[in-house]
């Protein structure tokens, strides 16, 4: 993140980029420099450990090992243990704290700039043979809503300038690589007939909103 980021709101890459990367990085003219951005837009699912390869031995393959990727691990277990509950998607492990953790680290590195949560949601895998009753009660999305919203609201509470979540996604829809065989939406959609409805998460987020918002008007006549 700071790779693409420290560039765009201080004009320079981190120390850490430069030392691996040295002479391959261009140079910034005042010409190229920006001042900052008018928000920072965060997609956030999951949480993994990272370990140092420049320093230390990794001997596992495995993605970020190489050299533009920063020579770290990726990794979702420590001592075999998984940093959070896995789930039906292999790469989404539940750890609502990740949440929390990295919208204060963008707040304290770059100046509480305002936030977007653009993605956060939960997929399940579809399949074929199950009936419509399976995906409708979504109650394991329900949960992973409930935690990762009350992770970002703590932050929120400390100061940080989140404007706005938007939860992923709407509709199943065509997921990238994975096209129609993972589902995120909070609407089902017979894709044989596009027909929609809503899972049991629509309910939940609706009510979701307005208590939020009830408590927000209270909170702030009362601060």
């Amino acid at each position: 993140m700071n790779w693409f980021l420290d560039p765009i709101m201080f004009g320079k890459y981190p120390e850490e980029m430069k030392n691996i990367l040295g002479s391959l990085l261009p140079e910034f003219s005042s010409n190229h420099l920006k001042n900052g951005l008018d928000f920072i837009g965060i997609n956030h699912y999951t949480t993994f450990y990272a370990k140092d390869c420049l320093h230390s031995s990794c001997v596992q393959q495995g993605p970020c090992v190489s050299k533009t990727e920063g020579y770290y691990l990726r990794t979702p277990t420590k001592n075999n243990i998984p940093i959070g509950e896995p789930t039906a998607v292999d790469w989404i492990y539940v750890y609502p704290k990740g949440m929390e953790m990295m919208v204060t680290y963008l707040m304290n590195r770059y100046n509480n700039t305002p936030m977007f949560i653009t993605e956060n949601g939960l997929g399940e895998m579809h399949q074929p043979d199950s009936s419509i009753n399976t995906f409708l009660n979504d109650d394991s999305r329900v949960e992973y809503m409930k935690s990762y919203l009350d992770a970002l609201i703590s932050v929120i509470r400390k100061g940080a300038d989140v404007r706005g979540y938007i939860a992923w996604s709407l509709l199943d829809n065509f997921e990238w690589l994975s096209g129609y065989t993972m589902r995120f939406g909070l609407y089902h959609v017979d894709y044989r007939t596009l027909k929609r409805t809503p899972k049991s998460s629509v309910q939940w987020y609706k009510q979701f909103i307005l208590n939020f918002t009830r408590f927000e008007a209270v909170y702030r006549s009362t601060s």
